[in-house]
């Protein structure tokens, strides 16, 4: 596989309308997908290895990215997302990989600004709910 390009890894919000935005001015973004295990481990266990639980345990995805705001309404979109703790529709696209999408809640924001530069922000998601992945 060669290698793809930073800015094609897309996080975009549902519009509301059945389609999705990009959301704001992502600089950098990252994707990361976890899935907890379940021990069974017992005296029994062949050599004493480590046995785990197939298909136990918690999945979750987590969404982080940094930029900067293409307008007023973008950041009046996340905030609000933020003060109201609402689940929205999420769809993150990964190049050659795939996209994923389903519910998701911002879990931090973070502002900050240079005097002689632009406001920028950090923003974390969470999953919050089943999501559903299609391959490239």
């Amino acid at each position: 596989m060669a290698a793809q390009k930073g800015k094609d890894l897309l996080v975009k919000l549902a519009d509301g309308a059945g389609g999705f935005t990009t959301v704001a001015g992502l600089r950098t973004r990252q994707l990361a997908l976890n899935a907890e295990t379940v021990d069974v481990t017992n005296a029994d266990s062949a050599g004493r290895w480590r046995e785990l639980l197939a298909g136990a345990g918690v999945r979750r995805a987590a969404i982080s990215g940094s930029g900067v705001f293409r307008d007023a309404a973008s950041d009046a979109r996340l905030r609000t997302m933020f003060f109201d703790g609402t689940i929205d529709d999420v769809q993150i696209v990964v190049p050659d990989f795939g996209t994923l999408q389903g519910p998701f809640q911002i879990t931090a924001i973070d502002y900050r600004g240079d005097h002689a530069g632009e406001v920028t922000f950090d923003m974390a998601l969470e999953s919050a709910g089943a999501l559903a992945f299609t391959a490239a």
